[in-house]
Formats: C-alpha cells, sequence, structure tokens
C-alpha cells in the first residue's frame, strides 16, 4: 500500500527534520524507536546521485524499521532533480523531498537550496519535473522567502499545490536570517491560513510543550523538529503523550544508561570505532545541554580516547540524571548550521 504522508501525520504529527551530517540512517533508526512519526534523510545531492557517487549513494541508505522515510533532495536542475527521483524510487524510499531551504553558500551559489526561492518560476519546473519523473509522493522543504523583503512562502505553496505535491515544511527564517533571530510562525500560521496544501512549521522546536503549543497555535498538520531532538532525544515521546494524552499526560522515562547502550550499538553496527567514539562524544555533549555540570562533562568527554573509556564517563554523568529536570538552553549559540 503506498505512502500517504497528510494520512500519516493525523496518526503522528512530529517529524524529524532533515539535518546534514546528522540524520544518518543510524539517527533515524535511533529516533523512530524514540517515536518520532516520520524520518527524513540529510541532503542528497541530486548531480551525486547522476555521477553515482559511492559517497552520496551511501546516504540515501536506509533500514526497513525507519519506514516512512523520505530521502531529501537538492540540485539546481530540474531534469538532474528529476532523474534523482526516480533513483528514491528505484530505492525503495517512501517519498521524496525537495531541500529549497538550505542556505549554506556552497549550495546557494550553485542556484540550489534556498537560492531557488528567488525564482518562481524555477520553482515550477522542478515541481512539475519531479512529479512527473516518479510514482512517489513528493514534498519540500522551504524557508519563509530570501529575505525579509521577499518572503514568498505563500506563493511556493500555492505553487505546490496545483503541482500536486503532498505537503511543505516551512522553516520560519528567510535565507538571509540564516539561523538567527526567531522563527517567524505568526507568518507560518498566515501561510498556513491561506494554502490548500498541508503545511509543517519548523524553527525553534526545544521541547515538547513549545511543539504542541505551535501545532495547535497554527493549525498546521505538522511540526518538524530538528535541534530540539539532539538536546532532548525524549522530545518526539514527550510531544506525543502531551497532544494526544492532554491532562492525563504521563512523564516520559528517561532512561540514559539504556539509550546510551542503544545508540552505541547502532553506531557499532555502521561505523569503525574511531567514527563510533566522536559519535558518542558529541551526541553526548549535546545531550548534557541544560543539565548540572554540563560544562564540565563536555570537557572531560572530549578528552576520552577510548569508546570504553567515553562510556565510562558518559555513564557515570547521565546515571545521575535521570530524574533531574534540563534547564531551557534554547537562548544559547546550539549547532546554527547544518539544515534547512
Amino acid at each position: 500500500m503506498a505512502f500517504d504522508p497528510v494520512d500519516h501525520l493525523k496518526t503522528n504529527p512530529f517529524v524529524l527534520a532533515p539535518m546534514a551530517g546528522i540524520t544518518d540512517s543510524c539517527f533515524r533508526t535511533f529516533m523512530r524507536e524514540l517515536g518520532c512519526g516520520v524520518v527524513i534523510s540529510e541532503l542528497v545531492s541530486a548531480h551525486g546521485i547522476e555521477y553515482k557517487s559511492h559517497r552520496t549513494l551511501q546516504l540515501m541508505k536506509f533500514e526497513e524499521i525507519q519506514r516512512p522515510v523520505g530521502i531529501q533532495l537538492f540540485g539546481e536542475s530540474p531534469e538532474a532533480l528529476a532523474a534523482a527521483a526516480r533513483v528514491v524510487e528505484e530505492a525503495g524510499a517512501d517519498f521524496v523531498d525537495l531541500n529549497f531551504g538550505c542556505p549554506v553558500p556552497k549550495v546557494v551559489k550553485k542556484g540550489a537550496g534556498s537560492a531557488i526561492l528567488k525564482d518562481l518560476n524555477q520553482v515550477e519546473k522542478v515541481f512539475r519535473a519531479v512529479k512527473s519523473a516518479t510514482r512517489l509522493p513528493v514534498t519540500v522543504k522551504i524557508r519563509t522567502g530570501w529575505d525579509e523583503q521577499n518572503r514568498n512562502a505563500d506563493k511556493v505553496a500555492e505553487i505546490a499545490y496545483n503541482e500536486g505535491l503532498s505537503w511543505v515544511a516551512i522553516h520560519g527564517r528567510t535565507r538571509a536570517a540564516g539561523y538567527s533571530g526567531r522563527a517567524d510562525w505568526d507568518y507560518i500560521a498566515e501561510v498556513k491560513a491561506k494554502s490548500r496544501i498541508p503545511i509543517l512549521g519548523n524553527g525553534d522546536i526545544h521541547n515538547a510543550e513549545t511543539a504542541v503549543r505551535r501545532l495547535k497555535e497554527t493549525g498546521c498538520d505538522g511540526v518538524m523538529i530538528g535541534r530540539g531532538c539532539l538536546k532532548n532525544p525524549w522530545i518526539f515521546r514527550e510531544s506525543i503523550e502531551l497532544y494526544f494524552n492532554k491532562e492525563s499526560a504521563k512523564p516520559v522515562d528517561k532512561d540514559f544508561v539504556r539509550l546510551f547502550h542503544r545508540l552505541r550499538e547502532l553506531f557499532e553496527a555502521s561505523v569503525d570505532q574511531k567514527i563510533t567514539l566522536l559519535q558518542m562524544k558529541k551526541f553526548a555533549s549535546w545531550y548534557s545541554s541544560g543539565y548540572p555540570g554540563a560544562s564540565n562533562f563536555r570537557k572531560t568527554i572530549f578528552q576520552a580516547r577510548t569508546l570504553d573509556e567515553a562510556m565510562d564517563i558518559i555513564l557515570a554523568f547521565f546515571s545521575e540524571l535521570r530524574f533531574v529536570s534540563q534547564a531551557d538552553t534554547s537562548h544559547e549559540a546550539f549547532l546554527m548550521g547544518g539544515h534547512g
């Protein structure tokens, strides 16, 4: 049975935002196990697929447990994106996601990512070419516009509807803003109110309360969570519990020991010990945010030379935090790059 993105949002409207260098296959499996409704790959180059780049093709790999899983494509050529969409379908993914949001200069200067938002004719050409190339549902992730003077997410959403896309996910900042300032959820709500296509909101979702509030206040069909799950891996479970059970929502058991053993298991099954060590340090550092002693912990963990040493340090720190509240650190600069 074909995947219906919109129907799936009704059962779980909390979607993992695609993040370059983060939402690899291991992390997508991890997040699905922790309650995420839909996962999307990190951005994959359409030209990399065309040239059969080994690294690019590796980015497209996924496990069955991740379904429904989308592969996010970026590129400036409608023809290359259409050809890449056919490859995504052949690979067995559930849907194709287009990246019109990435603000990174090396992507934008080629006319890809958020640069496409400057040319609505090109937007239409890409949507039409990709939809014609595949039987899979097609979605898109965008910014509110190129800059404050040229916010046009509403027009992009109208084109997406006309070309038969399944949803538009909007990161509430312009390309010019990068990751500075606050995501403009009022504008996302405006776009949602007049759009005929399902809209997902994204930006500054740091906890379950915010995720649920944004979903209800804007009327969006779903919310995408990116950096929030890099501080709190249980944010999806907490959001589901709060959204569907409201006043009777039960606290999620934050079993850090089990969490880190599972994370290690996933990485060891996919990458070598050196990369596993690096990944464990990185995620432990992110997850420590907002807990007492986090600063000293981060200094200590990055001095670990072996995986076992790192695990000892991690478990010693986190085993004491199972029932400790995590402080709000959303005001701090944190992972300010990596996705659209």
